[in-house]
């Protein structure tokens, strides 16, 4: 039995590993890189080492330096968690070399299936049906524009050694073509270091149905059932589910064949997942479903099939690399209940779904579900790793019951010090052709409007945020308070992007009025008492409710947190003379999102430019933003370099009017 484990990884499945080794008592290893001294992963690990700079390619995707940090701890095995190394062959060839056990399948299972082009090929001749499309290795882009006329449109193109949504692009006509296939291709070379892609027919109703597959050294492989992962947006899962809403005994023992004879003609050990496209248009059908691709590494989504199977994933992939048979037969495996799983992310909704950054002044979950995170208050999110949270999973016996629950928990979510998508995940789960199962990967761009509409903040809120930028003390029983009745006072918030300008007053210790908001009467009355430093009874009417407050300062602007009523809203007063310079400011420059890496730039100086035409494209957090003029003009300078580094925020591209005739 292995007695000692290095993670190669960080974040929530590094510290997901270390509580599976713990229960199993092994000793556990950390790595970590200069950003992640401080990390959740290296807290919880019983040793840590640091292997380099903060950028992954001098620390997590720097093999050398994991083995070495493997053999210099005294571990003797290595688990690769998800990305970063753990569907890299040579990786696991050289950990094999070092006479360590990598925990995961062999080297040339990874090479079989590592790249998307010859892993079709290879279930071709397995029996296993396949998407129709080119999958060969003739790369110039006339040649795939024409394979795209012959495939007809839409099209998909995908990176053939991606992963996770990166490298896709969808297609609808002929004149994309080739601006898609270049993004596509340097995204793929950026993020997996192979720019060759594939061409694809895309499924007009596609559902993402996938295939937990699992093997072992002794020639067994089973299936744990399906995960239905139809609700993404980019390409990338949002929420996922087991079982698939919808699926037939028929379709299911199909489907799962397919997938197992899939992981049989590679031989396959360990954890994995058969990936199928399936045309939802006409319901689930037994020849309605394609293979996408193989993912031979465990998946960010595996808890929905802990859940349901009452099995842990991570324990049996430490089994198998150790010698051991599977501790599952078929036989024995049976679904249990239905799971969700929503994946919180720091990202702006609103402007896109852009990676966000911040501080995290507070996170705290609903205790009643289970959460897997590898960060917590205090801790930073940075623009060097991905920009995840958490995942919030919840497990009950029908699919109606764990929704709700998935529901309640994300309203019971809170965040902090840095916008999330959390609102949009519970519109999802609130969402009525979600709840009727009647899903497809277009779903969320189709409902995009609706899933992103923005609720105005809540009275409470409202007057709660101003109070406490106010500095009233609700712990102080004299706080505001005055000798002659009480005073009006105006205040100036900004809030989801609007800013609100406010009365309120004072009326006696704990009795607060909000009097109107944007010159509307709105009289709101409320009486406060604290519970603590940051958790206040809030009465409206003879009705009490409790009410979270975070208050903390920024540079220039003063913050508050105010979580009610089911959501957290972030508050900002700032200082009066950084305002006068933002409404001083036009869409004569445009800045950059976040901080990033630029990959393309697309203008010159002198260059007239139309509203919403691409400048250049921003790299940050794995993902690619094509950064686009706010209205027509002239470029007057380019403040950025390609493969240049640019901190968000900062001057990328400056313009001028247009000159008229």
């Amino acid at each position: 039995m292995i007695e000692s484990l290095l993670i190669a990884n960080r974040g929530e499945i590094a510290c997901r590993i270390i509580q599976t080794a713990n229960s199993m008592g092994i000793r556990t290893v950390a790595v970590f890189s200069d950003a992640d001294a401080q990390a959740r992963h290296v807290e919880l690990a019983d040793e840590a080492v640091h292997i380099g700079a903060t950028p992954v390619g001098e620390s997590y995707l720097d093999g050398n330096k994991i083995i070495a940090a493997a053999l210099a701890s005294g571990a003797q095995a290595i688990h690769p968690g998800y990305g970063f190394l753990s569907e890299n062959p040579d990786f696991v060839e050289a950990v094999t070399a070092a006479r360590l056990i990598f925990v995961g399948p062999t080297a040339s299972a990874i090479r079989a299936m590592g790249l998307k082009d010859a892993a079709k090929i290879l279930m071709e001749k397995a029996g296993v049906p396949v998407v129709p499309g080119y999958h060969g290795s003739e790369q110039s882009p006339d040649f795939l524009a024409q394979q795209a006329e012959l495939i007809g449109y839409p099209v998909l193109i995908k990176a053939r050694a991606g992963g996770g949504g990166k490298g896709m692009r969808r297609v609808d006509r002929a004149e994309d073509f080739e601006q898609a296939l270049e993004s596509a291709a340097r995204e793929g070379l950026s993020a997996f270091g192979d720019a060759a892609v594939l061409v694809e027919k895309y499924i007009l109703s596609p559902r993402h149905i996938e295939v937990q597959v699992f093997g072992d050294s002794h020639g067994n492989v089973v299936h744990l059932f399906e995960r239905d992962c139809s609700l993404q947006r980019r390409h990338q899962k949002v929420i996922e589910e087991a079982p698939a809403p919808g699926m037939s005994e028929a379709v299911r023992a199909a489907m799962t064949t397919a997938a197992v004879t899939a992981a049989q003609a590679i031989n396959y050990e360990g954890a994995g997942t058969i990936e199928f496209i399936v045309d939802g248009s006409q319901g689930l059908r037994v020849d309605g479903f394609w293979f996408m691709e193989m993912n031979t590494r465990l998946q960010v989504e595996h808890p929905v099939t802990e859940a349901i199977t009452g099995q842990d994933l991570v324990e049996a992939q430490i089994r198998v690399a150790a010698g051991e048979v599977l501790p599952f037969t078929q036989n024995e495996l049976s679904i249990q209940g239905h799971a969700f799983e929503a994946r919180l992310y720091a990202e702006d909704v609103p402007a896109g779904f852009l990676p966000a950054t911040g501080h995290l002044q507070r996170l705290t979950f609903d205790p009643r579900v289970r959460n897997d995170t590898g960060v917590r208050s205090g801790d930073d999110i940075t623009p060097f790793y991905d920009p995840m949270i958490a995942k919030i999973i919840t497990h009950a016996d029908t699919r109606e019951q764990a929704l709700k629950q998935l529901s309640r928990a994300l309203q019971n979510t809170q965040v902090a010090g840095t916008v999330t998508n959390v609102d949009f995940l519970g519109a999802l789960a609130r969402h009525p052709l979600f709840v009727e199962g009647m899903m497809d990967t277009g779903l969320i761009e189709r409902e995009l409007d609706t899933l992103t509409a923005v609720e105005p903040a809540s009275m409470l809120s409202t007057l709660v945020a101003a109070l406490s930028l106010a500095d009233v003390d609700f712990n102080e029983s004299l706080s505001g308070w005055r000798l002659w009745g009480s005073a009006s006072h105006l205040l100036t918030m900004h809030c989801q992007r609007e800013v609100q300008t406010l009365r309120y007053a004072i009326a006696e210790p704990g009795h607060y009025q909000l009097l109107d908001v944007d010159s509307r009467d709105v009289q709101l009355d409320v009486r406060i008492q604290p519970l603590s430093a940051d958790c206040l009874v809030v009465e409206v009417n003879g009705l009490k409710k409790r009410v979270s407050v975070v208050r903390w300062d920024e540079p220039m602007c003063a913050c508050v947190s105010v979580s009610a009523e089911g959501r957290t809203l972030e508050f900002r007063c700032p200082d009066p003379l950084e305002s006068a310079k933002e409404s001083a400011s036009n869409a004569d420059f445009v800045s950059a999102p976040m901080t990033g890496v630029i990959r393309l730039v697309d203008v010159l100086p002198g260059q007239s430019v139309k509203e919403g035409q691409r400048l250049l494209v921003l790299e940050a957090m794995k993902m690619e933003t094509s950064v686009l003029a706010p209205r027509d003009g002239v470029v007057e300078q380019v403040h950025c370099r390609v493969e240049g580094t640019v901190d968000g925020g900062s001057l990328l591209v400056s313009l001028v009017k247009t000159e008229q005739p």
